[in-house]
């Protein structure tokens, strides 16, 4: 047996071993407390799902204060949306977010500091300085902690204004630092929200209709109340008649038939002696508001099918649709066109699947509420909240828990809300648990996705228009000002939608994951019509629309865009002779402020397309942590990979076919890539977001691989699924 740890006394902060923590400190500002012993502790605004915000919104404080990170002990904040804003995981904006207040909260503390220390000393401010934690006056000699100075740098008022640091002479910033809930993660300290436990807690489970359309007409729980530890059965609405919903509010299911019991095995095997008869919903009626805004929204209540929702894709896709962007003349060019190339891409349904379902605890008296669980969104889910309890919002505390993935899916409150009404039902302590199945069934979908792509070329090969038309089930995905806009002279943007009863919620990078796909894979084959290299067209266009723009709402930075694809271009060796053996496919996106590019490389395993190889450019400005970072872009890539390949959910009558993984097919540890190669530009711009832009340029970077893999074009997802592709080819190839 040979001993070992995975944490090197270097570059790991919070888990030095048996550290004597005093009781006693000293709060420097909202986000930085420290010891008279000279340990900091700083708080983590954020949510955190495995992107690792714990460790790097610390270093960014970290850094303008000049701490030493051995001695920086990091927690999760509370949730206060006045002391840490607005504690928001999600869009790719927690550190682009909160860059420049988290350097200023660090450059105010260490002026705090100084300021104690020069009043100690009797100097002047200007003659101390700080290092790893020490501060120093050099004409005296004199120097000490921070630890020694921080009661009375806690009485100063905090200063606004401080000048930050220069970027270049970063040292915690833009170095590698481990994860700091590494050692509780492996050894399974409790985190997450299935973690928590609270003396006298019940467990609760939901029974919902077994299809979208359907409610609940009545119950039979007789024989469920004879199962051993249960302690109510009950019906619940979660919303009243006319209850105004937030922006991020949502009801899958409006009536809840609750189970409660001692344990999650018991309740699990009494909802099964339930008795439940369902009814249609028919059309209802959602009051929405949030962002200013407040409207009735009629949702339908028939009971939808795949089948019947392809159908209707492909009717709206022939009516008139609503013009987002319009340049030039593109009729005119279409008609005068040497060639057309049209194609039309199909996406499905997409459960989130995290790995923790859903769940949360809440205690609600009549007085005040505790929750505690995994949510992306805390400051969205409390005005809610707090008019479901009819409590003030500062008698309502919701702890955060780590999250076992997040996705978008944790950013709707109901899960939060369901549990805190149960609790205050039974008057007792509750934690709401979700079964995969339930998770599953239960909607907040990516939504189901087309687009046709029309481009025209003159006799000569030549671009002159592009015409792109979406739609989808519930909302289309089209970004009206992305490139190729203004970069074709002629260019129309049009979308519509269809209403459906299958709620829908974001799916990392929301709309960007299908609109990459179906344009990147379109750009490929029309760089091949064309007689062009896919990255140098590419190029092409991106030198366009530098130099001669069309259009004034464009909304990437082309200089940026190409240099993620000259980048990748470099590093993988494109072109090169010794890359024959693979069957490569190109792609690059932005979205979320930032650029991502993907070269995949596919060989044949077993008689099936294999990623072997993956080389990822980003440009995300300032990189806070590197292995982080790279850790985001390999799991994104893994993500898109697995997506890409396999997902899909379908609906028969309203109900999901699919509900737990055995029909649900994700991507398994033997078909990942063997190799990620991730390489960022390096700049010095302000962090712009990396959690999700690298994902929806994967889906185009694969579908032009297997292109070169199998010498068929892949319009449809999943690209693996034979149902999917057998209509693949067929009724697509209108080229003319």
């Amino acid at each position: 047996m040979i001993s070992f740890t995975w944490f090197p006394e270097t570059g790991v902060a919070g888990t030095t071993k048996d550290m004597d923590v005093p009781e006693r400190w000293f709060e420097i500002n909202g986000y930085i407390k420290i010891t008279p012993d000279n340990i900091i502790k700083i708080l983590n605004p954020n949510p955190e799902f495995g992107q690792n915000v714990m460790t790097s919104l610390p270093m960014i404080i970290a850094e303008e204060l000049d701490a030493d990170w051995q001695k920086v002990m990091v927690e999760m904040g509370p949730h206060d949306n006045v002391k840490f804003g607005p504690q928001f995981t999600g869009g790719s904006n927690s550190v682009r977010m909160y860059w420049r207040p988290l350097r200023e909260a660090g450059a105010a503390a260490r002026h705090m500091l100084i300021q104690a220390a020069a009043q100690s000393w009797n100097v002047p401010l200007e003659e101390v300085t700080t290092k790893a934690g020490i501060l120093y006056h050099t004409n005296s000699g004199k120097s000490g902690t921070y630890g020694d100075f921080a009661s009375k740098a806690s009485t100063i008022p905090i200063p606004t204004g401080v000048k930050l640091k220069d970027v270049k002479k970063f040292n915690v910033v833009r170095s590698s630092k481990k994860n700091v809930e590494s050692l509780k993660i492996v050894s399974g300290k409790p985190l997450f929200g299935l973690d928590y436990k609270q003396e006298g807690m019940l467990i609760a489970m939901i029974e919902h209709p077994p299809a979208f359309g359907m409610k609940l007409k009545s119950f039979d729980a007789s024989e469920t109340l004879k199962m051993p530890g249960i302690k109510d059965v009950f019906s619940q609405k979660l919303y009243e008649e006319g209850f105004e919903q937030g922006g991020f509010d949502t009801r899958t299911f409006n009536d809840l038939l609750v189970v409660v019991g001692n344990t999650t095995w018991e309740v699990m095997n009494a909802r099964k002696k339930l008795r439940v008869q369902w009814e249609p919903a028919g059309d209802t009626k959602d009051t929405m508001g949030g962002r200013g805004q407040k409207r009735e929204v009629i949702v339908p209540g028939e009971l939808e099918s795949t089948d019947a929702q392809l159908k209707k894709l492909q009717e709206y896709a022939n009516k008139p649709a609503q013009q987002l962007r319009k340049d030039g003349d593109p009729e005119t060019a279409f008609k005068n066109a040497a060639q057309i190339i049209e194609r039309t891409y199909n996406a499905p349904f997409l459960a989130h699947n995290c790995m923790e379902p859903m769940n949360f605890f809440a205690h609600v008296t009549a007085e005040k509420a505790l929750l505690a669980g995994p949510l992306q969104a805390p400051g969205w889910s409390e005005p809610t909240l707090a008019r479901l309890l009819n409590l003030p919002a500062d008698k309502i505390e919701i702890q955060m828990t780590r999250m076992g993935g997040g996705f978008g899916r944790r950013a709707y409150g109901h899960y939060l809300y369901e549990a805190a009404l149960i609790s205050k039902k039974v008057n007792a302590p509750v934690k709401l648990v979700y079964t995969r199945e339930d998770d599953m069934t239960y909607g907040i979908y990516r939504p189901m996705y087309t687009a046709t792509y029309r481009a025209a070329l003159d006799a000569n090969k030549n671009l002159i228009a592009f015409h792109v038309k979406g739609g989808g089930i519930p909302e289309h995905a089209i970004h009206a000002n992305r490139f190729p806009a203004g970069a074709v002279d002629n260019y129309l943007a049009e979308a519509w939608s269809i209403p459906s009863n299958i709620t829908i919620g974001a799916f990392r990078a929301p709309r960007s994951n299908f609109n990459a796909a179906a344009e990147q894979s379109f750009l490929d084959e029309l760089a091949e019509a064309m007689g062009k290299d896919p990255i140098d067209f590419r190029l092409e266009l991106l030198k366009r629309a530098k130099e001669n723009p069309v259009g004034k709402n464009n909304d990437y930075n082309p200089d940026r865009y190409a240099g993620v694809l000259e980048l990748v271009k470099e590093k993988s060796g494109w072109g090169k002779p010794e890359n024959k053996k693979y069957s490569r496919g190109v792609a690059a996106y932005f979205c979320h402020n930032s650029y991502a590019a993907h070269v995949v490389d596919i060989v044949m395993k077993n008689g099936r397309p294999y990623v072997e190889r993956v080389f990822s450019a980003m440009d995300c400005g300032i990189v806070v942590n590197p292995d982080a970072a790279t850790n985001m872009v390999e799991g994104a890539v893994v993500d898109g990979i697995g997506n890409a390949f396999y997902g899909k959910l379908t609906h028969k009558d309203g109900a999901a076919e699919q509900n737990n993984f055995h029909r649900y097919k994700m991507i398994r540890h033997s078909e990942a890539p063997k190799k990620i190669e991730v390489h960022f530009v390096q700049n010095d711009i302000d962090p712009t977001g990396l959690g999700e832009p690298p994902f929806p340029p994967v889906f185009g970077a694969v579908a032009n691989a297997l292109y070169k893999s199998t010498n068929k074009r892949y319009y449809n997802q999943p690209f693996l699924d034979p149902s999917v592709q057998q209509n693949n080819q067929a009724g697509n190839k209108k080229s003319f």
